[in-house]
């Protein structure tokens, strides 16, 4: 975390590989003392933010993060009143994907042969994570959100809920029929060949 004055007007804010720079005063709203509230905040949350993003589908999460947190850094004051501010940075990190995957094309071109690049020793982790990604991706985008949101990020029913500004009962009936419709094969290792 690194906070420094660039001149009377401009601040920059360091954040993990994200760094922030606004204009004090003028269209920001934030004070030098916000800065040091918002920074805690953003080096805090800044691993479980990038984790979430890469479970949403974000093609580069720190990237997403990083344009999430400088939309709330921009109005970091009225973030910082609202009851829940985890569940307000989700969302606006949901909705910053979704924004995100309307402007960009995400076709993918199928081939008959994947090639083969060689892999390195590959450890548990990296493999239960490829098998929950590849369980994500079966499942539609709004099943996808609240799965992520819930277990990922860790929110409760009620903060998934306003995150993604649905009914408590919405969530609840979108996490039950998201978790029947993950096929067990896709969290299961696939043998490799080496």
């Amino acid at each position: 975390m690194r906070y420094s004055r660039e001149g009377d007007d401009a601040h920059t804010v360091s954040v993990a590989e994200g760094t922030f720079r606004a204009t004090q005063g003028v269209g920001t709203g934030v004070s030098v003392p916000d800065d040091e509230d918002f920074s805690a905040y953003a080096a805090a949350r800044w691993a479980t933010l990038v984790r979430v993003a890469s479970y949403l589908g974000a093609s580069e999460p720190e990237d997403l993060v990083q344009s999430t947190l400088l939309r709330c850094y921009r109005s970091w004051g009225r973030v910082r009143r609202a009851d829940r501010v985890d569940a307000y940075v989700h969302r606006a990190l949901v909705n910053a994907h979704a924004k995100a995957g309307q402007r960009r094309w995400r076709g993918e071109v199928p081939t008959e042969v994947v090639p083969d690049h060689g892999q390195s020793d590959e450890t548990e982790a990296a493999n239960a994570r490829a098998d929950l990604l590849r369980a994500l991706g079966s499942l539609s985008v709004d099943h996808r959100t609240v799965l992520v949101l819930r277990f990922v990020a860790d929110l409760t029913e009620q903060q998934t809920a306003e995150a993604l500004g649905v009914p408590l009962g919405t969530v609840k009936s979108r996490v039950s029929r998201a978790l029947a419709a993950v096929n067990p094969a896709d969290l299961v290792e696939e043998p490799r060949e080496r």
